[in-house]
């Protein structure tokens, strides 16, 4: 039998550039191991084309999820390379990947940076789910030494409206976002004899991943609240903003409410750039970092702590209730405890012995008390839940601005 030539060349060169290539290892791998900072469960998904390398990283850790573009891909033969970016304290931090690809699996080395090195494996097929938010509120609750109340709960009838009190002034009121491009709508509490002649302190209030601006009001009734302390001569009179943390053009709780998480991560530049300026314009604010104070519960506890630590020249003042998965990690949020000493007026922490979410906030404790940052930690009796909140609200509304 006659062999041609140019089919066998054909064939060889076909060989060499499939082997310079790579092996096929497009379409979804899983991994989990331990990094620098914790546990990662990571899903990676990858395309291929020649010798480029293209795809995507969706890592968890902590209940805090991030998805990355994967960048510089490369695949030759049986080993790859790319580099994933991720964003820390607002800087780019290159983490490259390098892998041997072999029957059971891609052997990984990652390298992150100047944080440290992990050798993991990642194996091919549907990756496993990420944990469902939902069912993290159900997570088997572990206490410790710390967990306990760190004050009293409020006397019956706190947040009730009463007729023998000065009441103050809640409206509604829209402002232009140049973050989202749109008119967006707050809640705003004046207290009793509010009166431009005066400069008042203020506390911005946030809300959770299912609330809006008046969500605060619908569960804890912040008018009534303040409207009482004040008349008791526990707080001192001040503005209550309650913004609306979704910062998207359709910022409504519709539908699938947990894909909104770039929503609420991009309510940080909609509360510095439009919703402070917005209230320091239209109110009688006292504008320097001593006068304003930053809350949330839930969602808005992850982002006071995200926003409020990360922004101490704007905020003195801060209390996070609950705080959700979106909670950053708290190396990143206090990268400077020596800094964070000198600036914080208050910083309260509070969760429920109930609440499936307490390991976060028990991590953010765990932190603070390791690098001697001063902190109330509270731990109460209950769960993920609208009195929590209310009895949290208490008593920062007592502290701040004192």
């Amino acid at each position: 039998m006659k062999l041609n030539l140019t089919t066998l060349l054909g064939s060889a060169f076909g060989l060499l550039a499939s082997l310079a290539s790579g092996a096929d290892i497009a379409g979804p791998w899983s991994a989990r191991f331990q990094g620098p900072r914790g546990e990662l469960n990571y899903q990676f998904t990858f395309q291929t084309e020649g010798g480029k390398l293209s795809g995507k990283a969706v890592s968890e850790m902590g209940g805090r999820t991030r998805e990355t573009e994967l960048q510089d891909g490369k695949i030759e033969g049986d080993t790859l390379s790319f580099v994933e970016v991720l964003n820390f304290q607002d800087n780019d931090i290159r983490i490259t990947y390098t892998g041997k690809i072999a029957d059971d699996g891609i052997s990984f080395t990652r390298q992150a940076g100047d944080f440290g090195k992990s050798d993991f494996k990642a194996t091919r097929g549907k990756a496993n789910e990420l944990p469902d938010p939902r069912a993290a509120l159900n997570r088997q609750v572990v206490l410790g030494p710390d967990d306990k109340p760190a004050y009293e709960p409020p006397p019956s009838g706190f947040n009730a409206r009463k007729a023998d009190v000065p009441h103050g002034k809640l409206e509604i009121i829209e402002y232009d976002s140049k973050t989202v491009g749109t008119k967006r709508k707050m809640q705003v509490y004046t207290p009793p004899g509010y009166t431009k002649d005066s400069k008042y302190p203020v506390l911005y209030l946030l809300h959770g991943i299912g609330g809006d601006e008046t969500e605060w009001q619908r569960f804890v009734d912040v008018g009534s609240l303040l409207d009482n302390l004040i008349a008791e001569k526990k707080a001192v009179p001040m503005i209550v903003v309650m913004p609306n943390g979704r910062a998207q053009a359709n910022d409504r709780p519709e539908g699938n409410i947990y894909a909104a998480g770039p929503a609420f991560a991009n309510f940080e530049r909609d509360l510095l750039d439009d919703v402070i300026p917005a209230i320091d314009s239209r109110y009688a604010t006292a504008s320097d970092r001593e006068q304003r104070a930053l809350a949330g519960l839930s969602m808005g506890g992850g982002q006071t702590l995200n926003f409020g630590l990360g922004h101490l020249d704007r905020f003195a003042w801060i209390g996070a209730f609950s705080p959700a998965p979106n909670t950053k990690p708290a190396a990143e949020l206090v990268p400077d405890a020596e800094a964070a000493k000198k600036q914080l007026k208050l910083l309260v922490l509070t969760c429920g012995n109930k609440d499936g979410l307490i390991n976060i906030s028990q991590g953010v404790h765990a932190y603070l008390k390791e690098k001697k940052v001063p902190h109330v930690w509270h731990v109460d009796g209950l769960g993920h839940d609208a009195t929590h909140w209310s009895h949290s609200l208490y008593y920062f509304a007592q502290k701040v601005f004192r």
